[in-house]
This record gives C-alpha cells, structure tokens and sequence, in this order.
C-alpha cells in the first residue's frame, strides 16, 4: 500500500524529509512518486513586481530538477519520479493533482504560507489533512531518520469510525510489513472542563469502559489479522499521545481525520492539529 504518492515540496526540511520517506516508499515497491511544487499568486504583489512570478516559476523548476537529480543519484529512481511546478494556493495544488493521479498518499512536511515554520490553522498542512482525497503523511524528521517504512506504530482509539478507520490501516501496514501495532486510549479528565467531582465509583467506571473500548479495538485487530498492545493513560489526549510515542520510540502515529470525539479537524487546539505539532515522528493522518 502507498505505491502512488503526491509530495509538497519547497525545499524546507520537513519537506526533504517528507520526499525522503515517501521515495523510500515508492521504490521499494515499484511505485511512482509526483514532486509537487505550488507558486502562489498574490494579485496585489504581482500587479507591483510581475518579474516576481516568473522567477518563483524558475525557482520551482530549479529546486524540483535538483530534488529529482538528488534520488537518481541516491536511489537510482528515474522514471518513477514526475515533477509539477503549478501556479496556484498550495493545499489545491496538491489535492488536485493528487485526485487526478489517483494517489493513495500525500506527504508534506509542516509548513504554512510564507514560509511559517509551525503548523497553523489555515496552513498549506492543515488544508490538505481537510480536503484530500486521499490519506495525509506529515514528517518533521531529518532525512537521516528516513526509512519509508514503520516497525512501531501507535493508534490513538476512542472507538470511533475516524480511529477503526486509522486501526484499519495501521494492520494493513503491519500485515504487509511486519512490526507492532499500540493502540492507546486516554481517560479524558473532565473535572478540568466543569465542575466535576471524581469519586472512586466514578474512576472506576471510567475505567471499565476504557477496558471496554481498547477490547473492542483488540477484536478488531484480531478479525485483521494482528494482535496489538494496548495502553492507558488519562489526561489531556493530545499530551498522552505525543508523551507515550516518546516513551515507546514508535516511529508513526496514525490517526483518523478528525480530533478525539469527532471533534472536527478545521478547529484550531483538536487532537490531530496539537499532535502533528509536536509529534516528533510523523504522522500519518487516515481519511
């Protein structure tokens, strides 16, 4: 699986790292890879400096050629690799071209418009993990940590569809791959949201049902073909997830589209959003 990937490229870190993975991926399975590079057009400074964008125009060629020259050299990949240097906003770019390609991944790193360095609401990251037809890797990485494939992965799960749907993938990976699968559930602490008083009845409900959940997603994984581990932790769900892939060393989070409780992604503070921003392994974002 993730044989035909679209990757945002502008020559940033995260996104060498982001074209790294994605080309280890790519030829170690026969599949082909499209170097996407967007120019923005901004009416106003383009009507003052109309130079401007056929220079950005030179600078996208320029960098793509040399990213394509560099896997050559590196990896031997030649005609598995398609440049595209577009006009256009960048999350619309890459989805379009992702749509018309039939990818089954876009990887980017964690970027914004004019070159901010964290992911912000209304980023070229955060647009393309809301529209995309398709599901979304997001590395920060350096490329000498890049493998293209997973041994570690970690699945927060709050049983719904969003997580099966990220538990799904996860056992397709494992299946295909090998490696372990850690399925994580955090008790949410909700006397930090109200007034709201925690009696050991009450804990030890919330346990149960924590119990509940995580043997849920173990009958899942069994039905998949895997077995899992599970953890739980309570807190603040973004929080626990980052900390316990530290602690595990997991080399990929995945997660479902939308934040813990269907809480929707375009929401700046969601689960998804704060994890992308300080996961220090990628994460693989599911649709």
């Amino acid at each position: 699986m993730y044989s035909t990937i679209v990757v945002g490229y502008d020559e940033s870190e995260s996104s060498k790292a982001a074209l790294k993975e994605a080309s280890l991926r790519v030829k170690n399975r026969n599949g082909k890879l499209y170097l996407v590079h967007a120019v923005y057009f901004d009416k106003e400074e383009f009507a003052i400096l109309p130079s401007q964008m056929e220079k950005r125009f030179e600078t996208g060629t320029h960098v793509c050629r040399q990213a394509k020259l560099e896997l050559q050299a590196q990896l031997g990949m030649n005609g598995s690799v398609e440049s595209f240097v577009c006009e256009g906003e960048p999350p619309e770019v890459l989805i379009d071209i992702a749509q018309g390609k039939k990818a089954d991944l876009i990887a980017l790193g964690t970027y914004g418009r004019k070159g901010l360095k964290r992911l912000l609401m209304g980023s070229v990251t955060s647009q393309v993990i809301l529209d995309a037809p398709c599901d979304v890797l997001v590395v920060k990485r350096p490329c000498s940590a890049c493998t293209g494939s997973y041994q570690s992965l970690l699945v927060p799960y709050d049983g719904s569809e969003f997580s099966k749907k990220a538990l799904t993938r996860s056992a397709e990976m494992t299946k295909a791959e090998g490696g372990q699968v850690t399925v994580l559930y955090v008790i949410p602490r909700y006397e930090e949201m109200m007034e709201f008083y925690r009696s050991d009845s009450i804990k030890k409900s919330l346990r149960h049902e924590a119990d509940k959940i995580l043997g849920e997603a173990s009958t899942i994984a069994a039905a998949l073909g895997i077995s899992i581990r599970t953890e739980v932790r309570e807190g603040h769900a973004s929080d626990e997830i980052v900390a316990v892939a530290q602690k595990l060393e997991n080399d990929l989070i995945a997660m479902g589209t939308y934040g813990w409780k269907g809480v929707n992604n375009a929401i700046m503070g969601s689960t998804t959003n704060r994890v992308i921003s300080h996961a220090s392994c990628p994460v693989l974002v599911v649709k």
